[in-house]
């Protein structure tokens, strides 16, 4: 599992250029692909071959999705990604 975390959570950040932080959570399926999805951000579901690619493909989903929901309404309640983020990294011993 990956987590992307942002260390500082601001209000509700407006969607005009600005970076958004947002938490994929990424599992590896019995076939050996990787899954991503996001509870921030509903209905983002990204498949890849490895979790490099499947966080690529997580961001083209969430950009889309972004992009959806700008032509609906001015805010979307995501923190704005900030200069400081704490990261989740699994490594074998």
């Amino acid at each position: 599992m990956e987590t992307v975390r942002p260390a500082l959570s601001p209000p509700d950040a407006t969607m005009m250029g600005m970076e958004l932080a947002i938490r994929i959570h990424v599992e590896q399926l019995p076939e050996g692909l990787y899954l991503a999805t996001s509870d921030d951000l509903a209905g983002l579901v990204a498949q890849g071959r490895t979790v490099a690619e499947t966080l690529e493909i997580a961001r083209d989903v969430a950009r889309k999705l972004i992009e959806a929901r700008r032509d609906r309404q001015a805010q979307l309640s995501l923190p704005a990604a900030s200069a400081q983020s704490d990261y989740t990294i699994v490594v074998a011993a």
